[in-house]
């Protein structure tokens, strides 16, 4: 029995000693060409201090495409979000007011909105992009807006499990130019802590953020570039939601 456990001894200390010798070894290899091109890539498109690197991420997985492929790689990414120009059941919320429970019975809104949709929002719950035109009280925002109980949860729970990436969708420039919109429970959620870090964002029943649109801006010849400008900000946290839920962004 003796001999048996010095045999199996003398046996690991030998693998022990092959292992050492390997890693040594390893050490001295040269490193792939293919790998150190990916960490030049990486290293310098590093987000410049302050500012969301959410857009460089999005192009990082389209460096290695030439000109043409990445521009059809990056129609295909668009195509994920569709602007339905029908008056009925697309993107334009309808211009009748619902006037059964209401004492003012004028038939038509002072308003008009359009949500640009996720391919998949006729399936499953998911986020948009909002337009929202009214005198005096223009828009544009993104979010998930009145989900359900069910959707609130799993976003809750994405946040627990993913802190650091809601921290780099709500940095300083972002804060400073979207505002967070929405109801807010008065007590931490079921089953969350009241002492989470995240508690107030817990607290959420709507995750959406957005910002306003002076009516010259509406009116004039800048609204699209606006609109382009405001979605494209507010994209971070329309991806952050669309991974809560397992989408595609």
């Amino acid at each position: 029995m003796l001999k048996i456990l010095r045999g199996l001894g003398w046996t690991l200390a030998g693998l022990l000693v092959l292992a050492i010798v390997v890693w040594c070894a390893s050490r001295m290899w040269p490193v792939p060409e293919s790998r150190l091109q990916a960490q030049q890539r990486l290293q310098a498109r590093l987000p410049v201090h302050g500012h969301n690197g959410f857009a460089l991420l999005w192009t990082l997985a389209f460096d290695d495409l030439d000109a043409r492929q990445r521009e059809q790689a990056l129609a295909r990414d668009v195509q994920r979000w569709e602007a339905d120009p029908r008056g009925n059941g697309g993107s334009l919320f309808r211009i009748h007011r619902d006037t059964r429970f209401s004492n003012d019975k004028t038939p038509y809104k002072t308003w008009g909105g359009a949500r640009f949709f996720h391919a998949r929002s006729k399936q499953v719950p998911a986020p948009s992009f909002y337009l929202h035109v009214q005198p005096g009280n223009s828009f544009l925002g993104g979010g998930i807006w009145h989900p359900e109980p069910e959707v609130q949860r799993r976003i809750r729970e994405f946040l627990v499990d993913n802190p650091a990436g809601w921290q780099a969708v709500k940095t300083p420039a972002f804060r400073r130019r979207y505002e967070f919109w929405g109801d807010t429970l008065v007590r931490p959620p079921r089953g969350f802590p009241a002492d989470h870090p995240l508690i107030d964002d817990l607290k959420r029943k709507d995750f959406t953020a957005g910002y306003a649109l002076d009516d010259e801006v509406v009116l004039g010849p800048r609204l699209r570039q606006a609109v382009v400008s405001g979605f494209k900000g507010v994209a971070p946290l329309v991806d952050y939601l669309c991974a809560a839920l397992e989408l595609e962004f």
